[in-house]
């Protein structure tokens, strides 16, 4: 075995169709967007036209553009900071129970597991102007508010309910992760600061949060990734009123600008918006590196 691990022919030979398979789903896809991104599509002849910088210059001009890109920075902050605040307390809260901690943790992780796109038609029907729980609020005499429909507000009503969901469906992923890093802590750890007379508090801000955070970095470069390529659960809970309601990320506007019957057909815009998203994708998951770049403890 050794032997063959020296072998670099060898081991060529065993990573090559998986290297193979990488390059053909993600390299040659993102290097042919950005590509495309710097042309124009032509939908007579079914041809592109090298433009340059043609198309992000339009996207800078756009305000819908702005929109997309301001509400796709709010998921990004709010499912970050959120999920981190949530899937920790969860994970510190069940790791320390042992009477009912599988039942919980299964119920909480159970949405992820679930299609999204079924949740969000639930969701849009909880939160229906006429039915769900505007209906249980008109029976105490509350008139509900358009929980999908108000467009008032710098980041507005709409986007705040989804947001909210995407934290309920999500956390368990989180908690996951946080309670796989805990539970590697040495229990010799904890018992030591308790007869040195710490309390749990303590324990768990001096002894648990320093070892869990090189997993608080892995959890939330996840958070900021998917944050900015949502788009299921938006579309299923607001379908083609995105732009009407201020509700477009970044995911929906690109979807609508290649491939919306409603004016669609602009790939290279499309392109150049896709461009985008792969970018900050990037610059977020390198700012959470440094971030929460820690040494190896020894536990």
């Amino acid at each position: 075995m050794d032997k063959l691990l020296r072998n670099k022919k060898a081991i060529f030979i065993f990573a090559a169709p998986a290297l193979i398979l990488f390059t053909l789903v993600l390299f040659i896809p993102i290097g042919t967007s950005f590509y495309y991104a710097l042309c124009s599509y032509d939908k007579v002849s079914r041809s592109y036209h090298f433009i340059g910088l043609g198309n992000f210059t339009k996207l800078a001009k756009d305000p819908t553009m702005r929109i997309a890109l301001k509400n796709s920075l709010f998921f990004l902050f709010f499912s970050c900071i959120s999920q981190l605040v949530m899937g920790l307390l969860l994970a510190a809260l069940l790791t320390n129970i042992t009477k009912g901690r599988d039942l919980f943790k299964n119920v909480i992780y159970l949405p992820c597991v679930l299609s999204s796109a079924a949740l969000g038609l639930l969701w849009a029907f909880l939160f229906h102007a006429k039915v769900g729980i505007n209906n249980l609020l008109l029976q105490i005499g509350i008139k509900g508010p358009g929980w999908l429909y108000d467009t008032k507000g710098f980041i507005t009503l709409p986007m705040w309910v989804i947001a909210f969901v995407a934290l309920w469906q999500y956390v368990g992923q989180s908690m996951m992760l946080y309670m796989a890093q805990i539970s590697g802590i040495s229990k010799s750890l904890y018992e030591a600061s308790y007869i040195d007379g710490a309390s749990k508090t303590k324990a768990f801000r001096y002894i648990t949060l320093p070892l869990v955070k090189p997993m608080i970095g892995t959890a939330m470069s996840l958070n900021a990734i998917g944050s900015l390529k949502f788009f299921d659960l938006i579309y299923a809970m607001l379908g083609d009123k995105t732009e009407n309601l201020k509700m477009d990320v970044l995911a929906t506007y690109l979807y609508r600008t290649g491939f919306s019957s409603k004016g669609g057909n602009h790939y290279g815009k499309a392109s150049a918006i896709g461009v985008v998203l792969v970018v900050l994708c990037l610059l977020a998951t390198w700012i959470i590196n440094k971030l929460f770049k820690t040494e190896n403890y020894e536990m």
